[in-house]
């Protein structure tokens, strides 16, 4: 997944404290939740991941987790979809 330009990387402090990296290939807000498709290589081959802010008015920092349930994610992935499809990828 190359997108043009350079992806913008991301730390997220995982749950066992070790420090996860990930690419933000694109960014979208969906009934007031943003959410972010991001993969852990810039690469057309690696896997990638919806993430959803759960974080809380007044949290010091951003809490994300990974979406797993499958009506959200096919919708918001349906909204992400629409969006590569508007950037050019090689």
């Amino acid at each position: 997944m190359n997108t043009v330009g350079k992806m913008e990387k991301i730390k997220f402090a995982g749950n066992d404290g070790d420090t996860i990296e990930f690419y933000v290939v694109e960014k979208t807000t969906l009934g007031g939740v943003d959410y972010m498709l991001v993969t852990e290589e810039e690469s057309e081959d690696a896997d990638a991941y919806v993430l959803k802010d759960v974080s809380k008015a007044g949290d010091a920092e951003g809490i994300y987790e990974i979406v797993e349930d499958e009506d959200e994610l096919n919708a918001v992935g349906q909204v992400f979809q629409a969006l590569l499809d508007d950037i050019d990828i090689e």
